[in-house]
């Protein structure tokens, strides 16, 4: 196998988790079927601390999806 093939393997399993721990650490919103009764805080701002993780999920998400991209469209071969 190639190296870089190897190297894009272990990014993408790195991206994944910390992908999966990103979206674990933002708050609940309530803004589902469970804010239907409640108030929901669809229209409020974002603070600070939030909109920076969701700029680092978003930048995770998007590596994520360009490494898969780059070994399922066989850029990069085995």
């Amino acid at each position: 196998m190639h190296t870089a093939y190897i190297v894009c393997l272990v990014a993408e399993a790195l991206l994944a988790i910390m992908l999966i721990g990103m979206i674990l650490l933002h708050a609940p919103k309530g803004e589902g079927m469970g804010g239907i009764g409640g108030t929901a805080t669809l229209f409020t701002g974002k603070r600070g601390a939030e909109a920076g993780l969701d700029r680092l999920t978003w930048t995770i998400a998007l590596l994520f999806l360009t490494i898969c991209a780059v070994l399922g469209f066989g850029i990069i071969r085995p």
